[in-house]
């Protein structure tokens, strides 16, 4: 019997130890199958370029997964069961369809998604950028708004990275909408001095208006309350204060964080759930600098490289390498001509030093380009040698850490 691998998620993380582990692991042995809600990859870095109007390429998954084995399963995860080993899922598309998938390894890649903060009117009345549909839904009204003599007014709330790349992007993208950028604290507040003014000069530049130490308490149709007292107006009200993992690792009994992302080791392994691997935004680990890695796409990559090194290990007795966990900065892009690389010490403070203008935006794009074309291609410049399980009877997941815990003392 095969041993089962199922990986849900084919984000950044997902997808690529999909198909680095269809690679590695010898299809005798082996059954790999990865569930995912929409049958195309998204790259959720640049859905606020796609919510601005611009044209984003979205690889079918299964050209992605072409020529590697893996199953693709379009679905949505509605549930994990760790005890026994099986995986819920229901049709992508909202239909009655609905059944189970076990497993003998996991890896759980489900990301993450916009959270309100329990704000009234936020689930009614907001868009967000953190999905393609969300993306295109607010990328539809943005359409309306532009259509018409007297424009409109979008409030983007929330001055994190979303925030401030959707909102430059918008402005850039549509100069006939007002854009105003509402931030509970000081812009760019994680950023050095330097990099604040070139920030704010951009938004200057770009039109973009910004309320500093603004707290929203409500959203409605046509408007913001803030606790000030004030409304404001808008014809869209874009939310990016924040994120949030899926409850399902916490309802099914993983060992998670207060946040509910699952709490792993240093090799990705749930502490609770050995046959159990977390990666990416669904993940909690602390980086080699002592520190939790954030939510990003950089540490989809670390942690889904080591997963895969884990995983590999494990179930072929071989010797489990560490590879890196770190955290070096954050690249914003303001619009498609500029940019801020903002890169961070150990304590994960902002260096004095930043790259910025249209050096940075193309050492942004760069990275973007460089994002989608690895998880496209997730098995090139890998070894064509796929390596067998360890003989362990029935291909348990349990047995084979055994065996190669075992092999390995």
């Amino acid at each position: 019997m095969k041993h089962r691998i199922v990986v849900l998620g084919a984000g950044y993380a997902g997808a690529y130890v999909a198909g680095t582990l269809a690679r590695r692991l010898s299809r005798q042995d082996t059954e790999i199958t990865v569930v995912n809600a929409e049958p195309d990859f998204v790259q959720r870095l640049r859905l606020h370029q796609l919510s601005a109007g611009q044209a984003i390429e979205a690889p079918q998954l299964t050209e992605v997964f072409a020529g590697t084995g893996i199953r693709l399963r379009l679905a949505r995860v509605t549930a994990v069961d760790p005890e026994r080993q099986v995986v819920a899922v229901a049709d992508a598309d909202g239909g009655d369809g609905h059944g189970e998938l076990g497993y003998d390894t996991l890896l759980y890649a489900l990301g993450s998604h916009v959270t309100t903060h329990g704000v009234p009117g936020v689930a009614e009345h907001a868009f967000d950028v953190a999905g393609r549909p969300s993306a295109l839904r607010l990328r539809k009204r943005l359409d309306v708004l532009s259509r018409r003599d007297e424009g409109g007014s979008v409030l983007i709330v929330g001055v994190g990275l979303t925030g401030i790349e959707t909102a430059t992007e918008i402005a850039e993208s549509r100069p006939g909408l007002s854009v105003t950028l509402i931030a509970r604290g000081e812009l760019g507040a994680q950023l050095s001095a330097g990099a604040r003014r070139h920030l704010r000069q951009a938004c200057d530049r770009l039109g973009i208006t910004v309320l500093e130490h603004t707290e929203v308490e409500a959203v409605e149709a046509a408007r913001v309350l803030c606790a000030d007292g004030t409304a404001l107006a808008s014809d869209a009200t874009v939310w990016t204060a924040g994120f949030a993992v899926s409850p399902i690792a916490a309802a099914g009994g993983l060992e998670v964080t207060e946040t509910g992302r699952i709490v792993v080791d240093r090799t990705m392994q749930s502490v609770s759930h050995p046959n159990v691997y977390a990666a990416g935004d669904s993940a909690y680990v602390v980086g080699d600098n002592g520190r939790p890695l954030p939510m990003s796409c950089a540490s989809a990559g670390y942690t889904g490289m080591q997963a895969t090194a884990a995983i590999v290990g494990r179930l072929t007795g071989r010797t489990i390498p560490n590879t890196k966990l770190e955290y070096l900065g954050n690249h914003i892009s303001l619009g498609r001509r500029d940019a801020i690389l903002q890169m961070v010490d150990d304590e994960a403070q902002a260096k004095q030093n930043y790259v910025g203008g249209r050096k940075a935006a193309r050492i942004k794009a760069g990275i973007l380009k460089m994002s989608l074309w690895t998880t496209s291609h997730p098995t090139f410049g890998l070894p064509r040698r796929r390596h067998h399980l360890a003989p362990v009877p029935n291909g348990s997941a349990d047995k084979a850490i055994a065996h190669s815990e075992k092999t390995a003392a």
